[in-house]
């Protein structure tokens, strides 16, 4: 099956349910290394004027290396057919296994960005701008206190989207 590009005006997608519902992979690239992992936060919108996703990776996740030595990486979007494709991604690590392998998963590349070719949707994605959450900042202390109880807190990437990919 091909991708067919669309403009981001033309993104029929509900904005939440793509990763509230259907997850998604972050996939990275480096130095010869691709790694991805699954995510179930995040968002679309604009920003400085650019089509943005936004996503948020915990400091101890094998991918937010790749992220980071990066300057693109993209956000892979799937049918629920591949569910047990994601979840084993959010429960395996790459410093462990070769996730690529273990999913049965093919992967392209657009340049020097990774993704998938059995994604339904595919963000190819520039890093605009990366910051790590601070307890200091949040306004709802709840938050903290439930989800960063061992102050692991996430780092926030806005990623303008450079290209989007339909399957057709």
């Amino acid at each position: 099956m091909a991708f067919q590009e669309i403009q981001a005006d033309d993104l029929q997608d509900n904005p939440f349910r793509p990763f509230h519902k259907d997850w998604t992979l972050i996939t990275a690239e480096h130095a010869g290394k691709t790694n991805m992992m699954t995510a179930s936060w995040g968002g679309l919108g604009i920003m400085w004027n650019k089509p943005v996703a936004y996503i948020v990776v915990r400091p101890q996740r094998f991918t937010k290396k790749l992220i980071d030595a990066s300057g693109t990486l993209s956000l892979c979007f799937f049918e629920e057919k591949f569910r047990k494709e994601l979840a084993f991604c959010g429960k395996h690590s790459g410093k462990d296994v070769d996730k690529i392998a273990e999913c049965h998963l093919t992967l392209q590349h657009e340049k020097e960005t990774p993704y998938f070719d059995e994604a339904r949707l595919v963000l190819l994605c520039k890093k605009l701008f990366a910051q790590p959450f601070d307890k200091k900042s949040f306004v709802d202390l709840t938050i903290p206190e439930k989800v960063y109880q061992d102050g692991d807190f996430h780092t926030l990437y806005i990623l303008e989207i450079e290209k989007i990919l339909k399957k057709i």
